[in-house]
């Protein structure tokens, strides 16, 4: 178990090439807000990505899926919901990543994990960053893919009105993998947490909307380390990156 840091540091390069993988870090592709102005080209690919760690979420080239990292494993949630393995040549637009290390653990967690889970933040550092890894049973799974899209894109948000696609599971057993981002990033990803999930037999998943938890196993790994990858070519350079985009964000993620 890593030391707990006691500030959080944070890098930004501004080149790929530059970019470093650092074990205890998060690493993050792009921001979530230049994908929500409808960056959607990759800037990165798989393979690079997996440098920089093992587990994480995000998406694909063009939103072509929800990315599941797990155990070193790139899964790519599709517009039916089925899972597929991303391969390495496959490019990313937006990501954040980190090598898994459970500093902390719960088990038979039970309906509340909502709670728990900030209880844990609150108690360990609500300015830090969190991956979890949530794995059980759940009686209810409702999760959303979208849609590959094409050019010219249109803002995220815009895009799910028409291209969202969503499924409900009962009963099904899995992993949850959970990003939590502390108020101070809200500029640069969303504030609090965004999950992913993938069925324990890799049929199903994508990005969580709501669940209910039947009985599962909570796994932490406290971040105090911020890295950003950013992309270098005209679209992203000319993008307006500090409009405030919040409320779209709020509605793009959904209600877990």
């Amino acid at each position: 178990m890593k030391k707990f840091l006691s500030a959080c540091f944070i890098f930004v390069a501004l080149n790929l090439s530059s970019a470093y993988a650092r074990s205890d870090a998060l690493h993050q592709t792009a921001l979530l807000q230049s994908l929500m102005q409808g960056e959607f080209k990759g800037s990165l690919s798989v393979g690079e990505l997996k440098k920089f760690g093992d587990t994480g979420i995000g998406t694909f080239d063009r939103v072509n899926g929800e990315m599941i990292f797990l155990d070193g494993v790139m899964y790519r949630a599709l517009y039916n919901g089925k899972i597929e393995i991303a391969p390495d040549d496959e490019t990313v637009p937006f990501a954040d990543v980190t090598f898994f290390d459970a500093d902390i653990t719960r088990e038979n967690v039970k309906n509340n994990l909502n709670e728990v889970l900030n209880e844990i933040v609150n108690a360990h550092g609500r300015n830090q960053f969190y991956m979890a890894k949530i794995s059980g049973e759940f009686n209810l799974m409702h999760v959303r893919s979208e849609l590959v899209q094409n050019e010219p894109f249109k803002r995220l948000d815009e895009a799910l009105k028409t291209d969202q696609r969503e499924f409900t599971y009962k009963n099904i057993s899995g992993v949850i993998v959970a990003l939590y981002c502390p108020e101070y990033m809200g500029s640069l990803n969303n504030f609090g947490w965004h999950m992913h999930f993938i069925s324990d037999d890799k049929l199903t998943g994508g990005h969580v909307l709501n669940f209910e938890v039947n009985n599962c196993k909570i796994e932490m790994d406290l971040i105090s380390e911020f890295i950003m990858n950013v992309p270098n070519d005209a679209s992203f350079n000319n993008a307006e990156l500090g409009i405030n985009m919040r409320e779209r964000i709020k509605e793009v993620e959904g209600g877990n």
